[in-house]
């Protein structure tokens, strides 16, 4: 019984040593782990962090990273959006105002806006993008020394404020200048198609305006030029419409209540001079329409 007792002894014994040791080999099993574990998580953060100092240095790393991640963020908002709402996301453009040609009539003098507004009422467009051809001839007017309301006159006769407005020989936009005769004045502007950004088509059209009027030596004259009748007996009453529509301009401009419907009381047609300048081709034997001559006299004044 007693040598019994003894091998249980012994065996509790053996038992209780072996469960010390496996505790123990566990601990430091467990402690070694915890150790590599701290270690490779500050090795890992050390790593990221010296990524992420590497590529805010590098410009073009950080925008390949903020691409992908916005494409990242995109692609998770696209997979939970409605078709409908999915269209609009792929449509939208938010810088897309950067390219309207327009301006709140509210922002103009009381002069120019109440010119833009009867444009607006006249010629039925809206107020916003007259307003700022409006604001634009003035400015431009005054550095090229010619009556805003005049250039805004030439827009309503020659193309009633259509910025897409193009003729049968290659007159374009709100001016109607011809584009390929006037290439060189475009380059400035980025080339030709500028010729239907509303602005520059003002500006062109002003450049070209001043070179007629210098040519001719006066407003009537330089008209007929412009129009491509300087040549020809008479107009066909381009410049007493083009002066009409002024004299209406000019009137709203000075607080007169003129009539949006108002018609317009057209001179008879202004007599070309008796004598043209050397510059420009002579008279062909048949007077052609106002859209053949057109090309001649813009072609001459190119030269």
């Amino acid at each position: 019984m007693t040598a019994l007792r003894r091998w249980l002894d012994q065996a509790r014994s053996a038992r209780d040593a072996a469960g010390a040791s496996v505790a123990v080999f566990a601990k430091d099993v467990g402690h070694g782990l915890l150790e590599v574990s701290h270690n490779t998580l500050a090795l890992i953060g050390l790593l990221l962090v010296t990524a992420l100092v590497f590529t805010l240095g590098r410009a073009d790393l950080r925008h390949a990273a903020e691409v992908q991640m916005l494409g990242w963020l995109q692609q998770r908002q696209e997979a939970r959006a409605e078709p409908a709402q999915l269209l609009a996301m792929h449509l939208s453009e938010p810088t897309a105002i950067s390219r309207a040609t327009a301006a709140d009539p509210k922002d103009l003098t009381r002069q120019q806006a109440a010119v833009a507004l009867w444009i607006s009422r006249r010629y039925r467009v809206a107020p916003e993008p007259i307003s700022r051809l409006v604001k634009e001839a003035w400015q431009v007017g005054q550095r090229a020394d010619i009556d805003p309301t005049l250039i805004l006159a030439i827009m309503a006769i020659e193309s009633s404020f259509n910025p897409f407005a193009q003729s049968t020989v290659g007159a374009q936009g709100l001016m109607q200048v011809m584009t390929k005769v006037h290439d060189d004045k475009y380059v400035a502007f980025g080339g030709n198609h500028a010729a239907f950004d509303p602005v520059t088509n003002l500006r062109v059209g002003v450049q070209v305006l001043k070179e007629c009027i210098a040519r001719a030596g006066s407003l009537e004259a330089g008209l007929r030029y412009y129009v491509g009748a300087a040549n020809l007996p008479d107009d066909g009453g381009y410049a007493a419409k083009v002066l009409a529509e002024q004299a209406h301009l000019r009137g709203v401009a000075s607080g007169k209540a003129v009539a949006p419907t108002a018609t317009l009381v057209v001179a008879p047609s202004l007599p070309a001079a008796t004598q043209a300048p050397a510059a420009v081709a002579e008279p062909p034997l048949m007077a052609p329409t106002e859209e053949a001559r057109r090309p001649a006299e813009q072609l001459a004044l190119a030269r």
